[in-house]
């Protein structure tokens, strides 16, 4: 099992310096996903030991984000999905990586895939970039600075910005939406959306929950079922900086510097409206 916990061996990353990073982290992700479309998806797919599957768009992906890191940030760790058997960095700063984060809906032949490249201060998510590239969206924000959706043109070339902001839960008894996971919804999940009527229910898989929430398309993602931190980091870092708040059941702030065997956060849940958390 693969544990860690971070030691202090540098000061924490200003968000000076991650605003300065944000324009080539963008590239990346976006980089990133033209490798993923270029490949066949009709391809070998392999399984890892936990039996969640792999294939060559998972590990093109990862190198690409790998090289690219390597020359934007070199002094940086990261935490990949697909390089963690290390355990977790030993830095103040580091980076979370899901190169293709949905790989069960890359392989049904459906869009729902994303990009999610994060960067943790002191156990936090600071700043997040999550890409949509079947869908020619980004969402990316720096906590503190704000959020914006990414309009990206077919070929990559170029996008448009536009800033975006979560939205207040609606009052009780009116409707309110839930995104929820195509592929893995659970009974408690579905026993925290039946308490709280109304719900109308939008699944849709991977990352994507988390750029809905940013921008004000849905209100709450809750998971009560287990999930890895580089599944969620960097979507909670564009729902803080959009203006909302992800947390555990309980209410506390989901923290990316504490032990967790083989990286597993146990549950959470993504609230466009931070007044409504516990």
């Amino acid at each position: 099992m693969a544990t860690g916990r971070a030691v202090e061996r540098e000061p924490s990353m200003s968000r000076d310096d991650a605003l300065a990073w944000i324009a080539p982290l963008t590239d990346l992700v976006l980089r990133a996903g033209a490798a993923i479309l270029a490949i066949d998806r009709t391809g070998q797919v392999d399984h890892k030991a936990d039996g969640s599957p792999v294939t060559a768009a998972d590990l093109a992906a990862d190198r690409v984000i790998a090289e690219g890191l390597a020359q934007i940030a070199p002094d940086l760790p990261t935490l990949s999905e697909e390089r963690c058997t290390q355990g977790r960095p030993q830095a103040r700063s580091f980076f979370v990586i899901d190169p293709l984060d949905g790989t069960k809906e890359y392989v049904a032949g459906r869009d729902e895939f994303t990009v999610n490249l994060a960067l943790i201060s002191d156990g936090e998510p600071l700043l997040g970039i999550v890409g949509a590239p079947a869908l020619g969206v980004v969402w990316r924000g720096l906590v503190g600075h704000g959020a914006e959706r990414l309009t990206v043109t077919p070929d990559g070339a170029s996008y448009t910005t536009a800033a975006i902001r979560t939205r207040p839960l609606p009052p009780p008894g009116q409707p309110w939406t839930v995104a929820i996971s195509r592929s893995h919804l659970d009974d408690e999940t579905l026993g925290f959306i039946a308490a709280r009527p109304g719900a109308v229910k939008a699944q849709m898989g991977s990352a994507l929950k988390f750029g809905r929430i940013a921008e004000g398309a849905a209100d709450i993602y809750p998971r009560m079922s287990p999930t890895c931190e580089w599944d969620i980091a960097a979507g909670a870092a564009v729902v803080i900086a959009a203006g909302g708040k992800v947390t555990d059941r309980h209410g506390a702030p989901l923290r990316f510097d504490v032990p967790r065997p083989n990286f597993i956060v146990p549950n959470f849940i993504a609230w466009g409206d931070p007044s409504a958390a516990p």
